[in-house]
């Protein structure tokens, strides 16, 4: 880890596009201000850890929820036999078409 000191109204610079900057320093608690593009994410740590564990409960995926999917899934004989009847009635309304 890097440790730098500065005073309220420096700044560090990580990389090209992001700043930091001491806006105040008042007892044991610093301000800090933060520049950088719309897509880098900067939150608190205590936030960010709520964030990955939200996204880690979001991301499981339990049988009982596959199961209950599956339900409203057409199964493989219902796509085949609708394949079917689509063509059927398709051919049944070719030959008339042709005559007219």
């Amino acid at each position: 880890m890097l440790t730098l000191t500065r005073s309220v109204g420096e700044t560090i610079r990580i990389g090209d596009d992001i700043e930091v900057h001491v806006v105040e320093v008042r007892g044991g608690t610093v301000r800090l201000g933060f520049k950088a593009p719309r897509e880098v994410a900067i939150h608190r740590e205590e936030v960010y850890r709520q964030i990955a564990e939200a996204n880690l409960i979001a991301a499981q995926v339990t049988a009982d929820s596959l199961g209950a999917l599956a339900a409203f899934a057409p199964s493989a004989a219902a796509t085949d036999a609708a394949g079917t009847e689509a063509a059927a009635t398709e051919a049944a309304a070719t030959p008339e078409d042709a005559s007219a």
